[in-house]
């Protein structure tokens, strides 16, 4: 669909597109209509194939299968993602004026928040999740890390739409929140990895 949008606009396009913004929502990359309009329906495609052979080529193959359905909808919510962020690149470039930032917002709490779900069903395996050598090397750490990890992330998703109230600084209500998740249940992973070993 993102190909057959791209196909019928681009004749109505202008030759140089916004395709870059910063952290205070205002445009500074431009690319040729070509590359900006073609770009996310590739990587729609990329992606599309890669979560295709995820299940396929993960030695822990089994463990996916546990949370399929969660996984499928993570894919349903990382595709919804694209196409919004596509929507709104077409939108600006046809004169709509907005915050990319503050719009943006939005989308990735939702995102954050699938990553929680996702990470509260996942079984050990060497694609999707916290994958540090602790957790991959025991089913008690790896399930005790993503329970943490799961709250964190919705945690993370909440903060992150306080942003839409905060104009320029909307970006940092969606980075800080998201990387200190990350950073401590990677930290949580070693500690509840010693736990065990005790």
């Amino acid at each position: 669909m993102a190909f057959v949008v791209a196909y019928l606009i681009y004749p109505v396009l202008p030759e140089k597109m916004a395709s870059h913004w910063n952290a205070a929502g205002e445009v500074n990359g431009y690319m040729s209509r070509f590359w900006t309009v073609a770009m996310l329906p590739f990587m729609m495609a990329i992606f599309s194939l890669m979560f295709i052979l995820i299940p396929r080529i993960d030695p822990l193959k089994k463990n996916i299968a546990q949370f399929r359905k969660y996984f499928d909808w993570f894919i349903f919510a990382i595709t919804a993602f694209l196409v919004y962020v596509y929507a709104l690149t077409i939108l600006w470039n046809f004169g709509w004026r907005f915050n990319f930032a503050v719009v943006m917002t939005p989308a990735l709490a939702a995102l954050f928040y699938f990553s929680g779900v996702l990470m509260s069903k996942a079984k050990r395996n060497y694609f999707i999740g916290i994958r540090t050598p602790w957790t991959l090397s025991n089913d008690v750490v790896w399930d005790k890390t993503h329970r943490l990890a799961a709250k964190l992330f919705k945690w993370a998703a909440g903060f992150s739409l306080i942003g839409i109230f905060f104009g320029k600084l909307a970006i940092y209500f969606v980075l800080i929140p998201v990387v200190a998740a990350a950073l401590i249940s990677v930290v949580y992973s070693y500690v509840a990895y010693r736990q065990e070993v005790k």
